[in-house]
């Protein structure tokens, strides 16, 4: 997911875009500790996913933060 489509979404959808990544992150460690994934990368690129939304989410709670004050 882009950038450009991760700050076209709004708030609760970050959060359950977060979520789900997350479960996702999950599930795909375990499956990998079980029997090796076919692509290990995929983790790699999942927790990178997971960071961006939650980079865009905190930009955001700061931007109304600073907005409040």
């Amino acid at each position: 997911m882009k950038s450009s489509e991760i700050s076209a979404l709004s708030t609760e959808e970050l959060n359950a875009r977060i979520g789900e990544e997350k479960s996702n992150l999950t599930k795909l460690k375990f499956a990998h500790a079980v029997s090796a994934i076919e692509n290990p990368i995929r983790i790699k690129n999942v927790r990178k996913e997971v960071a961006r939304l939650n980079t865009e989410l905190t930009k955001r709670k700061a931007a109304s933060a600073s907005e409040q004050q």
